[in-house]
Formats: structure tokens, sequence, C-alpha cells
């Protein structure tokens, strides 16, 4: 087996080529992680367990693996971080792991886990307190429809909840009329239980870009806030309405052009709303942001960044295809400070206007220990000031991460929308476009993941690359009618990434260069029309591999799916490297795109 240590905390050192991000883990504030333990049955013979190494734990730490109290290991597990039971039973089970080491005193962070009875194979059933529908003034029925969700540990116990958003079935696109019904949230424990309940109310429109929720833990007291957009109306998870309950913006066109626009901190515990302001930018002249109908100014986008290399601020995006800007806050557990705006209005930041995409990404490209924002075609420094803008216009996906082993930077690769510059790649800190595929359509997907071991570094492909391509811009294959598009996960062990599409995990074969299914999640569904989204992936509970996080064909649960493949590594979590829990907040953010750490696993 291969042991491989990560990087986070500059304990990452073997597993990647190199890291570009200067953070200072010793001064940057972050979660307190607990273990992670999750048990689920592989088949009827066997459970599976799996568990965090974090970045804390010695390096000849090892682990003990209880049933019930019993120790079932004959020798401790020191080459991986999961463990399988071989038991028939299917009766209820406690399963406990404890970290052993010789070179520390210090007592280490312990994890269990409760296996109901009769548990299912291969997933963690989460079921879900579905809201009633209702009806629209216009005599229109809706129902609820669990969508985009994040993690946050709530209650400071080292391990994460659920918080959920609910679209109601009439959900539009800013493009198009019509009402909408209430967007709702619900916080939830992996066990089902049912936390809390946010209502945004009449005054929040339903749809992909109008409501982005950051999950985090702003104040550094070890509980996740939840921050979002509100209006009168809503109402916080203890009953309490925000504003003006009887205010009702609505035009005949279901569409929300006035009235008051707030931006609300709610504790994660409770769903309390703890703190309201204005939000900024504020609407103004519908006109000024491109049209009369707000296709264009309810175009929002939000984010987590450490713009100061230790506390984590919130910002807060409105418009991407005229007007942008882009307003970042620090939360200190008791009010809400805005830390500065940026706006494309401004004389100096004029070509920043029109550049951003459906989605941003987060993390420090210049190696100064700050991060930045990479807004579609543009890019904004930690000071609020603009880095620098391509000019290549507005897009649907993108992806940061470090492509090449041999290159510390960290790299974009973005695709656009304008029948022009295609899809391109370029430097994150500089902007430089280091090659390109223009195209005369709209090129509305591209992907980024480590799917071919014969090429070094992360592969790259869109719908008009002309292929598979490495990070030289070389096609490696021109053929990617079989590979999907929209989403990647680490799955089955191997340092390679899987796609992920709809309800199915596919694999790459690079000998006979197609990609065929791995496993199909039957009895689930992924959101969000043809972007085939779950509603979470990422490393969220176990090993450092991904989980995938789906609802039920019937809409009564979610369901975590956990990878029980065995795999021959053992390294931190993904949760650990900054770039990449930053990506797994702000997956819901519009045009959902998959997770991205800011190194390039190698093996050793």
């Amino acid at each position: 087996m291969k042991k491989l240590i990560g990087t986070t905390l500059a304990l990452f050192v073997c597993w990647l080529g190199f890291a570009q991000p200067a953070y200072d883990f010793s001064k940057m504030q972050r979660e307190k992680l607990g273990r992670g333990v999750v048990a689920l049955r592989q088949d009827a013979q066997t459970v599976f367990i799996s568990w965090r190494y974090l970045s804390a734990d010695p390096l000849d730490v090892s682990f003990n693996v209880y049933r019930n109290g019993k120790k079932i290991n004959q020798k401790p597990v020191s080459e991986s971080t999961c463990f399988y039971d071989h038991r028939e039973e299917t009766t209820e089970a406690v399963y406990t792991i404890k970290a052993i080491s010789q070179s520390t005193k210090t007592a280490l962070p312990e994890g269990r886990y409760k296996l109901s009875a009769n548990a299912p194979a291969g997933y963690l059933n989460i079921p879900l307190n579905r809201p009633q529908g209702g009806v629209t003034p216009s005599g229109e029925t809706y129902t609820y429809i669990p969508n985009d969700a994040s993690i946050g540990d709530v209650d400071g116990d080292g391990e994460y909840e659920i918080i959920l958003k609910w679209d109601p079935s009439n959900a539009h696109d800013n493009a198009h009329n019509g009402y909408t019904g209430p967007v709702l949230f619900d916080c939830y424990r992996l066990d089902g239980k049912h936390l809390w309940r946010i209502n945004l109310g009449r005054n929040i429109r339903a749809g992909a870009h109008y409501t982005q929720f950051m999950v985090f833990d702003f104040d550094g007291d070890h509980r996740a806030e939840v921050v979002m957009k509100t209006s009168d109306g809503t109402v916080d998870g203890k009953g309490k309405v925000i504003g003006d309950a009887a205010a009702d913006y609505r035009a005949e066109s279901g569409r929300i052009l006035t009235g008051n626009e707030y931006l609300t901190v709610f504790s994660g515990a409770t769903g309390e709303a703890l703190y309201t302001t204005n939000y900024v930018p504020e609407r103004g002249d519908l006109m000024g942001w491109g049209d009369d109908h707000a296709n264009r100014s309810d175009r929002y986008l939000a984010c987590v960044a450490y713009l100061d290399g230790v506390h984590p601020s919130v910002v807060m995006c409105r418009g991407y295809y005229t007007r942008t800007v882009l307003a970042a806050f620090d939360w200190n557990g008791k009010e809400l400070k805005q830390r500065w705006v940026f706006d494309s209005n401004q004389p100096e930041w004029s070509n920043y206007a029109g550049q951003g995409n459906h989605n941003l990404r987060v993390g420090d490209v210049d190696g100064d220990g700050c991060d930045e924002i990479m807004y579609g075609s543009c890019a904004i420094d930690h000071n609020g000031k603009g880095l620098y803008s391509t000019g290549m216009g507005h897009g649907d996906a993108m992806h940061l991460t470090q492509f090449d082993p041999s290159n510390p930077k960290l790299q974009v690769w973005d695709c656009h929308e304008n029948k022009r510059d295609g899809s391109s790649f370029r430097d994150a800190a500089t902007g430089k476009v280091l090659w390109q595929v223009k195209s005369s359509i709209d090129v509305g997907r591209a992907m980024a993941a480590d799917i071919d071991p014969t090429n070094p570094g992360v592969e790259m492909w869109s719908l008009a690359s002309g292929g598979i391509r490495n990070f030289k811009g070389e096609v490696i294959n021109p053929d990617i009618r079989t590979l999907p598009v929209n989403m990647a996960v680490w799955w089955d062990g191997d340092l390679l990434r899987e796609m992920l599409n709809k309800n199915v995990v596919s694999k790459y074969d690079w000998k006979t260069k197609k990609c065929s299914p791995l496993v199909i999640f039957e009895g689930a569904m992924s959101n969000n029309g043809t972007k085939s989204t779950p509603c979470l992936q990422g490393d969220l509970v176990g090993d450092w591999r991904e989980e995938v996080l789906l609802r039920t064909e019937d809409n009564s649960a979610l369901r975590l799916y956990v990878s029980t493949l065995p795999t021959d590594y053992r390294f931190h979590t993904f949760l650990e490297d900054p770039v990449y829990r930053i990506s797994i907040a702000t997956q819901n953010v519009a045009y959902n795109q998959p997770t991205q750490p800011g190194f390039i696993s190698v093996p050793t």
C-alpha cells in the first residue's frame, strides 16, 4: 500500500507537486474537524467503516476499530483510514475509532457512528420534512423539491450538518416571467433530525440565480453561520419576521422589480436571524444593469474568501453581463462590517464589466497568503481592487486548481459564451492566456480532472475543445462523445478522478479511451435540469474520497452515497485545504461546479 501525506498546514509534503497558495496556517481561522466516522453496509455480510486522517495527527498515527466497545481489528490500521467488518448480523451497532501514537502523549480525537439495524447498503438515508406546496396569485399550484445543499458544523462538535435549499416546482430562470413559491431552507443532521426552517418569503424569487447561500464559520466560534439575501417577509428559524410582513413587491409578471433588499446572517444552530443590513449593491435603476425587467440586475453570486489571510469574509455579488459589483463583509459575532466594494462602474474598473460567469472560484493565486476571486474572465484582488481582466466575457463553467505538477502556480480553465473565444487556459495570477481553443459557438460546459495517468497533471475538455487536452494544450483524445462534462468525484480509491453525471459515476479508461458507468445510484435523482448536478458533492465524511448527496425520486429523503471500495492511499482530508473547502461552500452558486483543490495529487 501507498501511504501519503497531504500539504495543508505545511505537513502536506508528499502527495503534491508544489502548492502555490501561501496561507499561514498558524494564523488562519479554520474549522475544528472531528473524525468524521461513517459506517454503512457494503453488502449483506460486510460493514464498511471510514474516518478522517487529520493534519494534526502525528505521522506515526494508527487506528483501532471497536464495535459496541469490542476491538475488532487484529492489528492497528496504519495504511488507510477505512476498515471492513465482516458480519452477517443486521442489528444496530456502534463503531468507535481510536487513534494511537507512540510519538505524543496528547489525547487524539476519537469518533463514533451508530449504524442502524437493517441500514441500506452504499448510502446514508436522510429523511426529510418535505414542505407543503401552495398556490401563486395567478392560481398556479406548486410543490417542493430538494435542491442545492451545503455543509456546516452548526453545533461545534466537529461534524457537519446539511443545509438544504427547497425550490418550488415553479422556480424560474431570470429570463422568464412567472410567479414562484417561496424559497425555503432546512438544516438536518445526518440522521435526519430536522433542526430548523427558514422561509425567505414572497419577496425573494426562486431560481438558480437569485439565492446564493454561504455556510461557514465566519466568526471563529467553531459554529457555522448561514448568510444570504433576504427581504421584507422573510421568516427566520425561530418564526421571527424580518422587516414588513405585509410587504408584497411582486409585479404582475411575477418578477420583483422594487422593494427592500437585505443581507442577513443566520445562526446555523437555530436558524435565528442574528443580524440584518441593507444588501450591497442596491438595485437602483434597473437599466443601469442592462434591462428593465431584472434579468441583468438579479444575477447574484457569492463566495467565502480569506481576504486578510486570517479570517473568512463573505462576498456578495451582483451582476456579470454588464455592471459587476462585489461587496465583502466580515462577521465578528455581533455585526456585519463592510470590508470593501468593487464596482465596474468606477472608471478605473470599467473593463471588468461583462466579464462574470454563472459561478466563481476562490484561492490565493498570487502567493501573498490572501485569497483572490476568479470572477469569470476577470480577477479581483484580496484588497477589492481589480487584478486583471482578459476581456473574454461571460461563461457558464470554470475551474481553478494546480494543473501542472512541475509548476507551482494555479491556473484557470474557462469556457465562454461569446461565440468567439471558445475555451481558454490562463495563469490565475496574471490572466496571461497560456493556450486557447477558439470557437464560433456558445461553449456551455467545461471540465477539468486528472483522468489519464499516462499524461502528467490535470486534463481538460469542453463542448468545443477538440477533445481531451493536457495542460500544454495538446490533444490526447479527440473523441469525448462518451465523456460527461458536468461534474467529477474521487470515488474508486485511486488518485484519478471519476465523472459524475446525473445519478451515475463513470470511469475513463485511458487504454480504450472510452468512459463507462462504474456505479448507478438507483432510486436517486440529480437537480438543475441539463446541469444534472447533485445536491452536493465533496469530501464530507470518512476518508479522503468524495461523497455524493442526491435526492430520492419521490423527494422524501436525501441519500449520501459513500464509496465502499478499497483504497491504497491514506492522506489528510481535502477539507483542510482552503481552496477545496471554499469550493464546497460555493458549489451551490448559480451553475454548480465540482470541487477543486489548490494542489495536484502525485503518487510517491
